[in-house]
């Protein structure tokens, strides 16, 4: 089957996936003797992944003119395939049932008009991004990849970006924005925690973030300056560990009611000293 036009090729009437893989893996790697040889051990099954990765990226960025035109809705049901040798296909799935290797998301076509190409385009990749994980731990599961194989596969995978963070240019906006976001994480659980203290990463994200966010930042640091101490009456200091009491909800210093950050992490149940003598009485 000619990858591109379709058209009967080497004798097949049909989408016959099995003998366009082999013919990939004979032209790219030389191989001969007719044989299927599938990857086996986990540097093959990566070089197979980032192989069928790199046609789709091909499908979904450069040849996104090519590859729209092919998913024409008044077709039948339609795949994207990778192959190992870096080409990409639009075509029937394979007939037989199961079929030798897991098939992409079958009638991608039929959406095609029905959304924005960009939607389109991205939804297409997220459902490529399951597939090419599912080849992978496919021959995985096939050739008996113990724990440690299967972590390595993933780790040498997950270095990669997804094919969906490519065509949405998420990658890109992780890298530039990831001091924020990281930070944004660590500011949710500070409002959350009945722990008070300033990290390294809440001072990058005064940096870092939007004039909006660092606004509600200073806010909330003015509201918690007001807090006095429920043992030694002082204000609350940003570079100082504070902790609440959950019985009286009072605020102390950590060195006051002599507990340390490391201590509180271990306390499910915070009470303070004035709150301990009343129970005891």
């Amino acid at each position: 089957m000619d990858v591109q036009s379709g058209k009967m090729m080497d004798g097949l009437t049909g989408p016959d996936h099995l003998h366009l893989y082999k013919r990939e893996r004979e032209r790219v790697e030389g191989g001969g003797g007719g044989v299927l040889n599938y990857p086996r051990t986990v540097e093959e099954v990566f070089w197979d992944f980032r192989g069928r990765r790199t046609g789709i990226l091909k499908a979904l960025t450069t040849d996104a003119e090519e590859f729209y035109r092919q998913c024409d809705p008044e077709k039948e049901n339609l795949c994207l395939y990778g192959f190992p040798g870096e080409q990409w296909e639009v075509n029937l799935p394979a007939e037989e049932v199961p079929p030798e290797l897991p098939e992409p998301a079958l009638g991608i076509n039929f959406a095609r008009n029905g959304m924005q190409e960009k939607d389109w385009l991205s939804l297409v990749a997220v459902h490529s991004d399951a597939w090419l994980l599912g080849v992978a731990f496919y021959f995985g599961a096939r050739f008996g990849f113990d724990k440690a194989d299967r972590k390595q596969l993933f780790d040498m995978i997950n270095e990669l970006p997804t094919v969906f963070e490519v065509v949405t240019d998420t990658a890109q906006k992780q890298v530039k924005e990831e001091p924020s976001v990281s930070n944004r994480g660590s500011n949710k659980s500070k409002s959350n925690s009945k722990l008070r203290r300033t990290s390294e990463s809440q001072e990058k994200y005064l940096k870092d973030t939007q004039a909006k966010d660092e606004h509600q930042v200073i806010e909330e640091d003015e509201e918690h300056g007001l807090t006095l101490c429920g043992s030694c009456a002082e204000n609350y200091a940003s570079d100082e560990f504070w902790i609440c009491c959950d019985i009286c909800e009072k605020w102390f210093h950590g060195k006051c009611v002599k507990v340390t950050p490391a201590k509180a992490e271990h306390i499910k149940r915070y009470k303070c000293p004035s709150c301990s003598n009343k129970n005891a009485a």
